[in-house]
């Protein structure tokens, strides 16, 4: 199987507001750090003059008034611009935890994620840490490989992903939003210089909508490195926590150990 030959690289889930890979591996966490992220304003009420100053330049109406100044730190974009503006030197600029990162060991290798609070943000950084706590450990190890779960779509936690990495596989499904969403991503790993293949999931389901995917592909010089069938056995593993094994898996991670 694909996992059996996972102890050679260091696992990183970079789905860092939605992390369910943890789900399957099990993980026995070693250590847990805790991520602060970005600062964001506070008002220190025994100093505030109650000028109101702040409230009137926040762009983003995170500071509100009831019974004194406060700040809403979920519209707080933690730009300063009220603590350097306020006459009283009231407001003070901190950093919370918002979430952590966990360093574990599975059966397969040592694993790492994280889980960022709802609500907050700045995930493209929180990614970013993933990453290099995850490299340390192959370094320290003297592994080659890091293996990353990227989250969907094409914003800042999927640019965190791809940055300085030598391949990335992207998974579609012969739907129009699969090959929406696939364009989109290929393009950003063009823009990043990234070496991009291919896997069309559920191929059987639609197979003038693969083919189609498969001529894009072409046409682009994305080499699709695998066809994956459908296969209901998959989710009903899937939903006993039973890692699903299939042939054209282990044939695909075959491949994209050959390019990496």
């Amino acid at each position: 199987s694909v996992l059996a030959t996972l102890s050679d690289c260091v696992i990183a889930d970079c789905d860092v507001d939605a992390p369910n890979l943890h789900i399957l591996l099990k993980p026995e966490v070693k250590e847990t750090i805790p991520f602060k992220g970005m600062r964001k304003a506070r008002i220190i009420d025994e100093k505030c003059e109650r000028c109101g100053l702040c409230m009137e330049l926040c762009r983003f109406d995170a500071i509100e008034y009831r019974d004194g100044f406060f700040v809403d730190v979920v519209r707080c974009e933690g730009c300063a611009f009220c603590y350097r503006a306020c006459p009283s030197k009231a407001i003070e600029m901190i950093s919370e935890e918002r979430g952590k990162i966990f360093i574990s060991e599975t059966a397969y290798g040592d694993f790492v994620y994280a889980l960022l609070e709802p609500g907050e943000e700045n995930s493209g950084l929180l990614v970013s840490e993933v990453k290099k706590i995850a490299k340390s450990i192959a370094e320290e190890k003297g592994l080659d490989l890091v293996l990353i779960d990227a989250p969907p779509g094409i914003g800042c936690p999927v640019i965190a992903s791809l940055s300085n990495v030598d391949v990335a596989l992207v998974v579609t499904e012969p739907t129009l939003s699969g090959i929406s969403d696939m364009k989109r991503v290929l393009e950003l790993a063009r823009h990043f210089n990234v070496k991009s293949f291919v896997v069309i999931n559920k191929y059987d389901l639609n197979s003038e909508m693969s083919k189609k995917i498969e001529r894009f592909c072409e046409e682009q010089n994305v080499k699709v490195i695998g066809k994956i069938p459908f296969d209901e056995s998959v989710p009903k593993r899937i939903a006993n926590l039973e890692i699903p094994e299939m042939d054209e898996i282990v044939e695909i991670w075959e491949n994209v150990k050959s390019y990496v």
